[in-house]
């Protein structure tokens, strides 16, 4: 497996487990990780949320932790970068509203290069409009916005631990699909890994 530059866009309130487990797996098997978001410098921390499934109507959002960011988002050069990262959480809500993230989404899609979307993380490419055509599974409450947006939803399984790969593009419902969605995603990236 050749080594990849990755970036991760993050933001305060991203989903704890999609933002910290992807980062340490990523970087375990090698890959260079820069996790940014706007408006923050390399060292500062966005906080995190743990979202959990605990029989109400919807997931229950508790503090989870400070996740220290590696990198500028001012100084991002997309093409310097072989694949895109994106957690849930609430971040993503807020960080479609930056016209800067949206033109580096772009800059994936439109060069097929490998990206990664979990839970509300397709809010971004939604908004970044690169869903059309393309299959995407998320958060359900994130249905609407994929369909939208000229997507086709995939539903989640009973656990949310499925995961879904259309072309360059690998997503999940949520953090339980993390074994399926991370496994996808190196496959994607190049990598040999045994089922």
């Amino acid at each position: 497996m050749s080594k990849k530059k990755i970036l991760m866009l993050v933001g305060d309130f991203a989903e704890d487990y999609e933002t910290m487990v992807p980062f340490q797996i990523l970087t375990m098997v090698g890959h260079e990780v820069h996790a940014v978001c706007p408006g923050k410098k390399k060292g500062q921390t966005v906080k995190t949320a743990i979202h959990d499934f605990e029989g109400d109507q919807t997931y229950t959002e508790k503090p989870g932790h400070n996740f220290m960011l590696n990198a500028d988002f001012d100084s991002v050069n997309e093409a310097d970068y072989d694949a895109l990262v994106i957690p849930g959480g609430r971040a993503p809500e807020y960080l479609r509203l930056t016209d800067r993230v949206l033109e580096i989404v772009r800059h994936f899609a439109q060069n097929n290069k490998p990206i990664a979307a979990i839970c509300h993380g397709p809010q971004i490419l939604a908004a970044a409009g690169v869903l059309k055509g393309k299959q995407c599974s998320s958060y359900p409450a994130v249905k609407t916005e994929v369909e939208l947006a000229g997507g086709t939803w995939i539903a989640n399984n009973e656990t949310f631990s499925n995961a879904h790969t259309d072309g360059n593009l690998v997503t999940a419902p949520a953090w339980p699909a993390h074994p399926e969605w991370m496994r996808q995603f190196l496959q994607v990236l190049g990598s040999k890994i045994e089922a």
